[in-house]
């Protein structure tokens, strides 16, 4: 298959490798100039589009998406198919995917989890909205890309999906941490905490899978210095794209904002810039009752 891949960062060069791995005609193209062995580069969105069969988007927001459309969509023939990657706000996925379809093109929003590692690895989970049709065609691509490909339903429900999930990843993580802080000041050793509460109703990926405190539970980013795995800031971006559709859909999220607001004040005013947002629990090591 032709495969323009617009966006060749720490997600996109990695995904685009694995299509090239797989014996698929990839173009790509990146402002920073990134190119992917294997790969054609071209100068500009518009020339990796021209004659591609699907093109591939990962970009970091919602108004760059709206300008990259602008570019390919015209760019791009009929009854092509347009598969954003980004995670963005659930209304630019939608205006993009109206604007593909009034070209008469095939349009997908496939925001992904999994991160850098399964990226590479070829093991991400896509959450994909738009048609059958649409995603019938991006679902090969979805299978070499990742392990798990969902339709979610129709335009916007991919990145409605993810930011739903990531704000419930937030929200737990910082209990989970919050939990943490107060058995240590309690004397609770952080060994028997775990093994309590991963085999109690406060499990969690949170806690089970991911846990927060250095050597406890399977290896994570606490065990690497708090290096991320997924860094706090991706984390802030995507709370604040589920506050954003709250306010547009009206949606009561008292816990969402408070997560939003507590990573904000993580990331600008104290030290998580940079850091995996499991690194809330050396920040609330350091604080005492109503800090």
């Amino acid at each position: 298959m032709k495969i323009a891949f617009i966006g060749l960062g720490n997600m996109g060069a990695p995904m685009a490798a694995n299509l090239v791995a797989a014996g698929h005609q990839v173009t790509g193209f990146d402002t920073a100039g990134i190119t992917v062995d294997g790969a054609a580069a071209a100068t500009s969105a518009a020339e990796a589009a021209t004659g591609a069969e699907v093109v591939i988007t990962m970009l970091p927001n919602g108004t760059i998406l709206r300008a990259v459309a602008d570019q390919v969509i015209p760019a791009m023939a009929p009854g092509s198919a347009l598969v954003d990657c980004s995670t963005v706000d659930v209304d630019s996925a939608r205006i993009v995917a109206q604007q593909a379809e009034d070209a008469g093109l095939l349009s997908v929003d496939a925001p992904v989890s999994g991160g850098i590692g399964g990226a590479a690895a070829g093991t991400l989970t896509f959450m994909a909205g738009g048609s059958d049709a649409a995603f019938a065609m991006a679902r090969p691509l979805f299978d070499i890309m990742g392990q798990k490909a969902v339709h979610c339903g129709g335009s916007g429900a991919g990145q409605a999906a993810k930011i739903c999930n990531n704000m419930i990843l937030g929200v737990t993580m910082i209990a989970t941490c919050e939990a943490f802080a107060l058995a240590d000041k309690l004397g609770l050793a952080r060994d028997k905490m775990f093994d309590v509460v991963s085999t109690s109703s406060g499990y969690s990926w949170s806690m089970n899978a991911y846990c927060p405190a250095p050597g406890v539970g399977p290896t994570s980013p606490a065990d690497n210095g708090y290096a991320p795995g997924f860094a706090a800031d991706l984390m802030l971006k995507d709370l604040r794209l589920s506050q954003q559709a709250a306010a547009t859909a009206d949606a009561d999220t008292p816990m969402g904002a408070l997560a939003q607001a507590l990573y904000a004040r993580f990331v600008e005013e104290e030290d998580g810039a940079g850091k995996d947002f499991s690194a809330m629990l050396p920040r609330f090591e350091t604080r005492g009752h109503g800090g």
